[in-house]
């Protein structure tokens, strides 16, 4: 614990999910001023105290809006289930670009932490998908210089909250269960009141500035009497039939088919699920004076629909025209040793005439604009942005061409940026909107760019190989 001075100006990125709306509402209730972050709520809206601001947060330009003045940063973001339009990205990838833009975003606005509510991080070699991202996150909101707070949970179990839900579901639904493997497995779950209460008080208290910190309820348990403990509480008495079946894909489509959640939001989940996830070491959440429900309390909770926290309505924005569907894709490659970004972006044009020849051509022009042209065509016509790059991100607008449409409220963009300190490439199109009907644009023009993407991948990775015959010393 320290004696700095109590923060009141707070920003919630996320603010629109389960945890995210009682967070903003008690943050309100104890006298901070919020800005609660949504990609499609009313813009500079005060409603119940707080203030809404629309932000796309794949945008840097719209998170550096967002956070500018702002001292606290709590960052509550996921992105394993995609937005609509066509999505050429991992959820890991993804969230690597939002976790970089707001960390950014907040060292340029001044704020002096991050908050971020991250997974166990059990101490097998090998994590799952999702965990690993958890932890690739906690790195990247940290890369850029503001101190971060990580409150690592289990499950957060409480009204609305998407992994409780599928758990319900499933014991609504089935009269009797076969359960594989991976439900011997313990955790220690965090009611949704104690979570809240925990990333409020962490920042009144100023307790745990840059540390990643366990937190978790009494209880340990597995995931069997997970299931045994929902069905007392729903007055269900599911046969349960343990199987010695660990295959998580299989586990992965019963959980999305009875469940009728996507594979997307359940199979990073499952993945999980086969470590044990219990906190070790909750010695700051005794210190913050949050000992935590007991999971039975908890659970009869998140079944009643009941929480002691205020709950925030969401405002909508009133919806607009229909706008075409847009496209975004993110591409994870190895940047080459002593490289940079701005080194990738000149090398991506000055490679991609030798890979697409002799089809298309390369003709850079005046004005940091670069034309792809075939049969005397201009198909894209990108223009780099000075003021908006960096050493670490090249930002090049699509500004014309017969394959892009430029007269939409986005401005489709490619951005080279380099990440994990410095040793990761992500390469990303975002806010794209093509010309050519949606269903040939998929069959064509997108597998030509996930070609063009592995081809680049493939040109960086010989580049950081040593030369031939070279050794180590």
């Amino acid at each position: 614990m320290s004696d700095a001075p109590p923060t009141r100006r707070v920003a919630v990125a996320g603010a629109t999910g389960f945890v995210g709306r009682r967070l903003c509402a008690l943050l309100r209730d104890r006298g901070f001023t919020v800005i609660a972050l949504g990609r499609s709520v009313p813009d500079g809206l005060s409603a119940e105290g707080v203030t809404w601001c629309r932000a796309d947060l794949f945008n840097l330009r719209d998170c550096e809006r967002a956070l500018a003045g702002v001292e606290v940063v709590y960052y509550l973001v996921h992105s394993m289930l995609p937005p609509t339009g066509l999505t050429q990205a991992s959820f890991e990838d993804m969230d690597l670009i939002l976790a970089d833009n707001v960390a950014r975003a907040a060292a340029g606005g001044g704020a002096r932490r991050i908050v971020y509510l991250g997974g166990l991080i059990p101490p097998d070699t090998t994590l799952s998908r999702h965990l690993e991202s958890r932890r690739e996150v906690e790195g990247a909101l940290g890369a850029h210089g503001v101190p971060v707070t990580t409150l690592r949970a289990g499950l957060v179990i409480g009204p609305e909250g998407s992994s409780f839900q599928i758990l319900e579901r499933l014991v609504r639904r089935l009269p009797s269960m076969v359960l594989p493997r991976w439900t011997r497995e313990r955790t220690q779950p965090i009611a949704l009141d104690d979570v809240v209460e925990l990333l409020v008080r962490v920042v009144e208290q100023d307790a745990a500035p840059g540390l990643a910190v366990d937190v978790g309820g009494p209880d340990i348990v597995t995931y069997r009497d997970l299931i045994e403990r929902t069905a007392r509480a729903l007055g269900r008495s599911p046969m349960l039939w343990d199987v010695p079946i660990g295959n998580p894909t299989l586990s992965e489509l019963w959980v999305s088919g009875v469940t009728g959640q996507p594979r997307q939001l359940t199979g990073p989940l499952i993945e999980s699920l086969a470590h044990s996830m219990v906190a070790r070491d909750r010695r700051v959440q005794t210190q913050l004076g949050v000992a935590g429900l007991g999971v039975d309390e908890a659970i009869r909770r998140a079944v009643a629909g009941e929480s002691r926290l205020p709950d925030l309505v969401v405002p909508r924005s009133a919806p607009g025209p229909q706008s075409a569907p847009l496209v975004r894709s993110v591409q994870r490659m190895r940047l080459p040793a002593t490289r940079d970004a701005t080194w990738a972006a000149r090398e991506y044009l000055a490679w991609l005439p030798r890979f697409l020849w002799p089809i298309v051509r390369v003709r850079p022009l005046d004005g940091g604009r670069t034309q792809l042209r075939a049969l005397g065509i201009t198909l894209l016509e990108l223009t780099r942005a000075p003021d908006r790059s960096s050493s670490s991100r090249a930002l090049l607008y699509v500004t014309g061409g017969r394959l892009a449409r430029v007269d939409g409220p986005q401005r489709g963009r490619l951005e080279l940026r380099s990440v994990e300190g410095g040793r990761v490439l992500l390469a990303a199109i975002h806010d794209f909107s093509p010309r050519l009907p949606w269903p040939i644009y998929r069959l064509t023009q997108a597998l030509v760019h996930l070609a063009v993407m592995a081809g680049f991948r493939r040109h960086l990775e010989r580049l950081d190989q040593p030369p031939w015959g070279a050794s180590d010393p």
